[in-house]
């Protein structure tokens, strides 16, 4: 009788893999969390507001407000979500016909334009990134734009930390002009401000930006997030979103957040982070376990460890966390490492140094 409640799903969410979240994997009450890429510390909110017996504005106008002003934009650009990742699936749903139109995305990325592309029945055209570089192969995008209505690039990207050349990105929406959207998912643009895309936004009717308050703004258990594009995009977006997708509670806390002085708090704790970035950097080069750190303009760094199943389930069992990224394309041996406290970094670093004299004393790691 299961069986077939089972076989009531849809054929493409039977076969459907889920995304793998942070929390969904475990690790929830480790020591130190480093495998979400969360602000490793609270800020602490208050509601203002104390009665919730009436149904939300499904586009909270003083949260709109606020955000257009920190962006620099009007306020008919902007779309309020529930994180980032329902921009993802808005826009899919909205542009993408199922079994017929197709999106881009180019790994090793964030996995839910591929997820989001599934679940709707969309077809994916994978186009890597350039190894090593993890820049864009404008060439083979080109070729593949056939049928395709949505192009999705994170940038900075995850989980490789780089960020994407500006000029390519402009190639892209020139090729892409009249044909598809470009969606730059600037989700830890904070913590590069001047390689965001904002500004294009006024030039390339075809540029779509998703941004959220759950990285460099530490709120990442409220869940909102923003879509930035042209009115007419946002008019489209606001047909197919559920008719009440923000609480009071969460707008009230976002407006909190988006006040001045919050905004000059975000870009202290963003300095923090990008300081504790640098540091790390530097002590993971010499570990001996390590085999490449890669340059990274976010909140995380992407590691290439020797034995890097065993240093990941070292730490794991030390009750540090960490994302293995050994599945993902062109990632063997890597492992995503969020940037937490300095105390954090620390006793990751301590952990790594005695993992690494007791196997340089096994005689267990190969040569560089």
């Amino acid at each position: 009788m299961t069986d077939n409640i089972l076989k009531l799903a849809r054929n493409n969410i039977q076969k459907l893999i889920p995304y793998q979240s942070a929390r969904r994997i475990g690790g929830e009450h480790a020591n130190i969390l480093l495998n979400a890429n969360e602000s490793p510390t609270s800020i602490f909110f208050q509601s203002k507001k104390k009665s919730f017996n009436r149904y939300p504005e499904c586009q909270p106008n003083n949260l709109i407000l606020s955000y257009a002003n920190y962006v620099d934009l009007s306020c008919n650009q902007i779309l309020v979500t529930r994180g980032a990742d329902e921009g993802i699936e808005l826009l899919i749903k909205a542009f993408c016909e199922p079994g017929k139109d197709a999106i881009i995305y180019c790994p090793p990325t964030y996995d839910m334009y591929r997820v989001n592309a599934k679940i709707a029945g969309v077809e994916i055209k994978e186009i890597p990134t350039i190894k090593n570089t993890w820049q864009l192969d404008l060439l083979n995008i080109k070729l593949n734009l056939s049928r395709v209505k949505l192009v999705y690039i994170c940038n900075p990207n995850n989980p490789t930390g780089n960020i994407i050349l500006k000029k390519d990105l402009i190639s892209l929406l020139n090729i892409t002009l009249g044909r598809s959207l470009v969606v730059i998912d600037e989700a830890y643009i904070e913590f590069s401000p001047q390689e965001s895309m904002t500004s294009y936004l006024k030039e390339y009717p075809n540029l779509v930006i998703l941004r959220t308050l759950s990285k460099a703004f530490a709120l990442a258990g409220i869940r909102c997030g923003f879509t930035l594009a042209k009115q007419e995009v946002i008019q489209i977006l606001n047909k197919v979103i559920s008719p009440y997708p923000i609480s009071v509670p969460v707008s009230d806390i976002a407006i909190q957040s988006l006040e001045v002085n919050c905004i000059k708090l975000m870009r202290n704790r963003v300095l923090d982070l990008n300081n504790n970035r640098i540091w790390l950097i530097n002590q993971l080069q010499n570990c001996s376990c390590v085999e490449k750190v890669f340059e990274s303009h976010a909140n995380y760094l992407l590691v290439k460890f020797f034995m890097f199943e065993k240093v990941f389930l070292t730490l794991w069992n030390k009750g540090i966390i960490l994302r293995n990224q050994n599945e993902k394309i062109n990632l063997k041996k890597c492992i995503r490492i969020s940037i937490g406290t300095y105390l954090e970094s620390l006793q990751l670093i301590q952990e790594l140094k005695i993992f690494s004299e007791q196997n340089i004393f096994q005689g267990d790691i190969s040569e560089k």
